[in-house]
């Protein structure tokens, strides 16, 4: 099975000058915990919330003048909708994250969560194994 056939289509983007706070309202509104920054369909970076509360609000500061390029993570880990969901759960695992942006021709057609694996039902030892090692830091 591809990425492609779990992976989330319609996803939001912002903008690296989006605030942090118009951020946090599209998480909520759109109940998920990152989102991809983009310039066109490009992807610039990754913002989670557990960036929000680390580097903003724990860091003290204003959620209303920190923008997406201060806070996100700008070495973004990908799949390509064509890869095996095998490769997507390995890959997180060894990352230690839980969601990649997906591509497809070098722009952003989707994210595929840890989660997707998981409620398909598609391996999920290999997805369970990928949130273990996730959970207690795997090491290398």
């Amino acid at each position: 099975m591809k990425v492609r056939d779990v992976m989330t289509r319609q996803i939001e983007t912002v903008a690296p000058s989006s605030s942090v706070e118009e951020i946090a309202r599209l998480m909520k509104r759109n109940d998920v915990g990152s989102i991809p920054v983009c310039e066109g369909q490009k992807v610039l970076g990754i913002i989670t919330d557990r960036d929000i509360v680390l580097k903003v609000i724990a860091d003290g500061k204003n959620v209303s003048s920190v923008s997406a390029k201060d806070i996100m993570t700008s070495q973004v880990i990908t799949v390509t909708s064509d890869q095996d969901v095998h490769e997507a759960a390995r890959i997180m695992a060894d990352n230690q994250i839980r969601r990649l942006p997906v591509l497809e021709q070098g722009r952003i057609a989707g994210i595929v969560a840890l989660g997707d694996l998981a409620v398909e039902k598609i391996h999920i030892n290999e997805a369970g194994d990928a949130l273990s090692d996730i959970s207690q830091g795997a090491h290398h």
